[in-house]
């Protein structure tokens, strides 16, 4: 049975098959998930939605890498976000916890509920 754990996360990768499947095993295990191929998208799923953890592939063709991640810092400080890359090689230092791919989708999951659970037990002190 499949347990509901009210938490949304957004989904930010231009490539389909692993935004796709990623979602579908999210889902499974009980999250609400958001996808957008990159980042514009992204930002107007944070406009009408409540998100609690963004998963953002770092390279993209549209609104990517180091400028992604300095409109997340800007824009979303209370927003927890995990980044993905199979080429980071930033010009700065990537202030999120950074998944190289290939990744497990079990332990990225893992990643996000220790991530998720630490924010509700901050909420809850």
């Amino acid at each position: 049975m499949e347990v509901k754990n009210e938490k949304t996360i957004l989904i930010v990768e231009d490539e389909d098959a692993i935004r796709l499947t990623l979602r579908d095993y999210l889902r499974r295990k009980g999250y609400e998930v958001l996808v957008a191929s990159d980042g514009v998208g992204a930002i107007k799923l944070l406009l009408d939605y409540s998100v609690d953890i963004i998963l953002t592939d770092y390279r993209m063709d549209i609104l990517g890498g180091d400028y992604w991640i300095k409109f997340l810092r800007k824009y979303c400080p209370e927003k927890e976000v995990i980044i993905t890359s199979g080429f980071l090689r930033p010009d700065f230092d990537i202030p999120y916890e950074v998944v190289y791919k290939p990744f497990d989708y079990s332990e990225l999951e893992l990643k996000v509920r220790t991530i998720l659970s630490g924010k509700a037990e901050d909420a809850g002190t």
